[in-house]
């Protein structure tokens, strides 16, 4: 995610400095709803050797659109596996596009995401302010076995500009469908939702989509997609995604054109009519670089096609597999960064609302090194609220440190500009390649890459660390 409260426009080559920082640290302030991101994290406490579960999930989802995008309806199911040696006896369903409205209010319009018709399963009330659904399974699911639930979705975009939302005649379906929520060493991960950040945590999945809209509509969506001819003046977008974490989908009366990198991805680029042309063409000049060069850097990128969306008044951008949205001006917007993302989320998986540095810090190293940023100093220039502050801390705590949540942004890119000249260029080259390789589809922690930087070498890195706050 590059929100505008972290994301200002940079000129490229430029080295960081104080100055940036500042402006950082002033647009943060007041960004997102404090109340719901600073609620504790709800888990069930669990053996500390389970499994990730339920795993191996597929969802098959078919829904149909209203004359402009704002409503869709339909059935989804989602058929998975116990891979815990632990009988599953429940699932949880995270409902992340309730996430702002909550439960809405007496007397208003209904949370945005509902779910009905639950067959597979008994569902009981929505909680954690209508994010998360418990529906429990007619008997044990045993280790290594699959079921499935099914239920009608229905989806009202809210009227805000934001990832699950609306500009002018541009709808933004990010987080907008149900999705599993994860089981592991730790207990159900049932943790609020932050508007500043991230609280998203999926394992890899299949995705099988039939998106119905008027014909009139563009819809790029996650996943390599094709369109049918649906009824009169109605099209069907279908999209098979596999491996991804999550799956979004825009609709609107886009522009568009497509392009095919030198490394054989197709990058589709859409963009509301009255996005600045300078800024679209510097997108798409960037997101085709982008796409290429990280793929050489962590590993070719798996998914064959990237949807880029633009609209002029986006905040930042926002990330999701194969699709980003991305605030454009003149200048561009920032899509390196959320290309990174494809890598750095995408492919390696996080908890994103315990680890929100291990996908926020590495995409914005990436889009350091793209830029050509010097970084030689830029560690000197960060300023930490109190001394138990640290790079790695939660979600619970930037939404307490709501105006040093930009240090994930600019500590983080930092500290990981320090491991490279601390290990050398070439040994992190090594480190991040053989890191994404050895958790690809998977998901990574702290714990795991300051395993594997160490490898790297034999001077103790137990001073960096504690230098650079990585605990």
């Amino acid at each position: 995610m590059s929100p505008s409260a972290v994301w200002p426009p940079v000129p490229r080559r430029r080295r960081l400095s104080v100055v940036l920082l500042v402006v950082l640290a002033a647009l943060c302030a007041g960004v997102g709803d404090a109340d719901a991101a600073s609620r504790p994290a709800t888990s069930v406490a669990a053996g500390s050797r389970a499994a990730a579960t339920p795993d191996r999930a597929r969802y098959d989802v078919t829904l149909r659109s209203d004359a402009d995008g704002g409503h869709w309806a339909g059935r989804q199911r989602v058929s998975f596996r116990n891979a815990s040696a632990e009988p599953l006896r429940e699932v949880y369903l995270r409902l992340w596009g309730n996430g702002e409205d909550a439960c809405g209010t007496p007397g208003g319009p209904p949370s945005p995401v509902a779910v009905s018709h639950v067959v597979g399963g008994t569902p009981g009330p929505l909680t954690v302010d209508c994010t998360a659904l418990r529906i429990v399974l007619p008997e044990p699911l045993a280790r290594g076995e699959r079921t499935s639930v099914a239920f009608d979705v229905s989806l009202t975009v809210p009227d805000r500009n934001a990832r699950f939302g609306r500009e002018g005649a541009s709808r933004f379906l990010g987080n907008a469908l149900p999705v599993l929520a994860v089981h592991d060493a730790k207990g159900w991960h049932l943790d609020p939702y932050v508007a500043l950040g991230e609280s998203f945590y999926a394992l890899a999945s299949d995705f099988r989509v039939r998106l119905d809209h008027p014909s009139a509509l563009k819809v790029p969506a996650t996943g390599r997609t094709r369109t049918l001819p649906g009824d009169a003046g109605r099209t069907v977008t279908l999209s098979v995604a596999d491996r991804v974490r999550d799956f979004a989908w825009a609709a609107g009366p886009f522009r568009s054109a497509t392009r095919t990198t030198p490394g054989g991805v197709l990058v589709r680029s859409y963009w509301a009519p009255d996005t600045p042309a300078a800024g679209v063409r510097l997108t798409r000049t960037d997101a085709v670089a982008a796409i290429d060069r990280f793929g050489r850097e962590f590993g070719r990128y798996p998914y064959g096609e990237l949807d880029v969306v633009m609209t002029p008044e986006f905040g930042g951008g926002m990330e999701y597999p194969g699709l980003v949205l991305i605030g454009t001006t003149e200048e561009g917007g920032a899509v390196v960064h959320e290309v990174a993302h494809q890598w750095w989320y995408g492919i390696v998986g996080n908890d994103e609302y315990s680890s929100p540095w291990l996908d926020e810090s590495f995409a914005q190293y990436a889009n350091f090194r793209f830029q050509g940023w010097d970084t030689r100093d830029c560690w000197s220039d960060v300023y930490w609220p109190d001394d138990s502050a640290a790079l790695t801390a939660s979600m619970a705590y930037w939404s307490q440190q709501r105006g040093q949540y930009h240090l994930v942004y600019t500590a983080g890119p930092c500290a990981l500009a320090d491991l490279e000249r601390t290990l050398g260029a070439d040994a992190m080259a090594r480190l991040l390649k053989e890191y994404a390789r050895d958790h690809w589809y998977g998901v990574s922690t702290t714990e795991d890459f300051v395993r594997a930087a160490q490898s790297m070498t034999d001077v103790d890195l137990g001073p960096f660390w504690a230098a650079h706050r990585i605990r």
